[in-house]
């Protein structure tokens, strides 16, 4: 199982646009059959930060959500475009 966050940091004028292209995102991501769990959230306190918490069932899966039309529309061409500052985190499962 592939698992990591990603963090990223939009201009407040954007949060309604990052809302909707989330929401696009989210659902279409959520219907890839390698996907496990794709959520993302507002940071509290940090009204402009993202964090998407996503599951993959291992690196093809990943990989595929990565060559998605909807991941090239709403995250390249969409979020990437927006966002001021992006990072990830890669999660170990604790046994």
């Amino acid at each position: 199982m592939i698992s990591f966050t990603v963090r990223m940091r939009f201009a407040q004028q954007d949060r309604a646009e990052i809302a909707e292209i989330l929401r696009e995102l989210t659902a279409a991501s959520r219907q890839e059959s390698g996907c496990v769990s794709y959520i993302p959230h507002w940071v509290q306190g940090e009204p402009c930060t993202v964090l998407i918490y996503e599951q993959y069932r291992d690196a093809l899966a990943e990989e595929a959500h990565r060559q998605s039309p909807h991941f090239k529309k709403y995250a390249v061409a969409g979020l990437f475009q927006k966002m001021l500052e992006r990072s990830r985190e890669d999660l170990a499962a604790m046994d």
